[in-house]
């Protein structure tokens, strides 16, 4: 039975907030307003669907204040989806920490025959909406998939995050290019003289 949806998008939104910020090469993606406004540009799916900026009805008005809020939620996403592997429980506190000050309320949704629970939250911030949203998405892949499907890329010079959606969940790289160099660099190792 599953009790929760999680829209790829939106898991994805989670992932690439995360990611706004690699630690091991010291960037960092989400520094200005102007970045947090083209962030949530490219990630429509963790707005609310009445907001004014899916609506085409006007620019959307960021501050810095956002721009922290925003920032805090990110060190939040990317400690759930660097601790679920090894320490649920934290992973789950965390994830309800969150969902309990971004003022979430699960909303019973119904569209093209199909029903499902979407997780919003009742005030204007931006911050509160995408984590309603994020942290709600990561917490039905831990209800369905379970924990281990979240995690941190094993390539030795990153420290990027991933979902693993797949069947199999047996996903240890964030990207294909960071299981291609881990491979090349293990064929290399391999053949060296020693």
């Amino acid at each position: 039975m599953q009790d929760a949806y999680h829209s790829p998008l939106v898991v994805q939104t989670a992932v690439d907030l995360a990611n706004t910020l690699r630690p091991i090469k010291g960037e960092d993606a989400l520094e200005t307003v102007e970045q947090l406004r083209d962030f949530l540009d490219d990630h429509p799916a963790a707005e609310p669907p009445s907001s004014a900026a899916n609506q085409g009805t006007g620019p959307r008005h960021l501050t810095r204040a956002d721009l922290a809020e925003v920032r805090a939620l990110r060190e939040t996403v990317r400690e759930v989806l660097e601790r679920a592997n090894a320490d649920a429980a934290e992973a789950a506190a965390l994830i309800n920490d969150g969902l309990r000050r971004s003022r979430a309320t699960p909303v019973l949704r119904h569209e093209d025959d199909r029903w499902w629970t979407e997780v919003t939250s009742d005030t204007d911030r931006c911050s509160a909406h995408l984590a309603a949203a994020t942290l709600s998405a990561l917490a039905s892949v831990i209800a369905t998939l379970g924990p281990a499907r979240l995690g941190v890329c094993a390539g030795p010079t990153c420290r990027a995050t991933f979902v693993d959606l797949s069947r199999n969940g047996s996903k240890q790289y964030c990207t294909r290019t960071c299981a291609h160099r881990a491979s090349v660099a293990a064929y290399r190792s391999r053949r060296s003289p020693r």
